[in-house]
């Protein structure tokens, strides 16, 4: 695609991909004036970059990228929620039953948290999935792999410190910065 955008092109782009936008951020946001809001503050990001004659390469894939964040915008001023370091994944997460918009934040912060545990070194990732994810104690793990108590211990400390710095940020943006 071109890296500026005529007019027609920016009509024909809008009128191919509104449809399935529609689709994409009706699926994550209830109230049909707020999908509406989104759907406009979406385009406009498309005749803002023509405007300012900013590269758009692939322009459906760019409209769903800058979709998703602006649903994410949304959320974020809708549902401002603190970050508290006590509390374990899953009440970090939005509750699956709370609807549409918090079943959206809850996969993004999945998603996230999957590509950061992908990042520990594998000891790490092993102990911190074990003990938090399918709720085995330390003693259960050092039993079954040898392992000392105080080295699993460590290892997750370890895996805690980078996962909590990692999703720090993707969690102010999708639940809102409080403190």
């Amino acid at each position: 695609m071109e890296d500026v955008l005529s007019n027609a092109s920016l009509s024909d782009i809008f009128r191919r991909e509104r449809g399935r936008l529609r689709g994409f951020v009706r699926r994550r946001v209830a109230d049909e004036r707020d999908v509406e809001d989104i759907l406009q503050d979406v385009f406009y990001e498309l005749v803002e970059a023509d405007r300012l004659m900013k590269p758009v390469d692939m322009a459906g894939a760019w409209l769903f990228r800058v979709a998703r964040n602006r649903i994410v915008d949304f959320f974020r001023k809708k549902h401002p929620v603190p970050l508290d370091d006590d509390l374990s994944i899953e009440e970090l997460l939005p509750s699956p039953d709370a609807g549409p918009d918090a079943a959206f934040a809850r996969s993004l912060l999945w998603e996230e948290l999957e590509a950061a545990l992908d990042e520990l070194p594998e000891e790490q990732r092993e102990v911190f999935i074990a003990h938090e994810i399918d709720g085995r104690s330390f003693k259960e793990i050092a039993q079954e792999t040898g392992i000392p108590v105080n080295t699993l211990l460590s290892r997750k400390h370890y895996a805690v410190l980078h996962l909590r710095e990692r999703l720090k940020e993707i969690n102010e943006e999708i639940m809102g910065e409080t403190r």
